[in-house]
């Protein structure tokens, strides 16, 4: 199957990677990459590992699944990684009542002992 992150290669290639744990997500682009398939499949568990540990408080996993879960994920569009900690993204789903919805983002990411992790988002639009 295609990856849902949109790369063009397959899921096998791509984020299954690091959602099994192979391989750690080389940047932070990668990261949101990774993190919008684990929406699409749904993986709550990966979400959660790979928010930053002093965030994850502020996360629930089982929130994090369901969101995934009842959501059809569409598209992702990276519009533009301004430095190497911010990635702006526009991810695309159709929600649980059959509407399009469009999640637009300016995402903080950090390098914790040579893993990524999500931080916080601005929303914007």
């Amino acid at each position: 199957m295609n990856c849902p992150c949109c790369s063009g290669k397959s899921y096998e290639e791509c984020c299954k990677l690091f959602h099994t744990g192979e391989k750690y997500a080389p940047t932070a682009e990668a990261l949101m990459r990774s993190r919008f398939s684990a929406f699409a499949i749904p993986n709550g568990e990966y979400l959660m590992e790979t928010t930053l540990p002093g965030k994850r408080k502020l996360h629930n996993k089982e929130d994090l699944q369901e969101w995934g879960e009842i959501n059809q994920w569409t598209k992702l569009e990276i519009v533009q990684t301004p430095d190497l900690n911010h990635v702006e993204f526009k991810a695309y789903y159709t929600d649980e009542d059959g509407k399009p919805q469009l999640h637009h983002e300016l995402s903080l990411f950090e390098k914790l002992n040579e893993r990524w992790y999500y931080v916080s988002g601005e929303f914007l639009d």
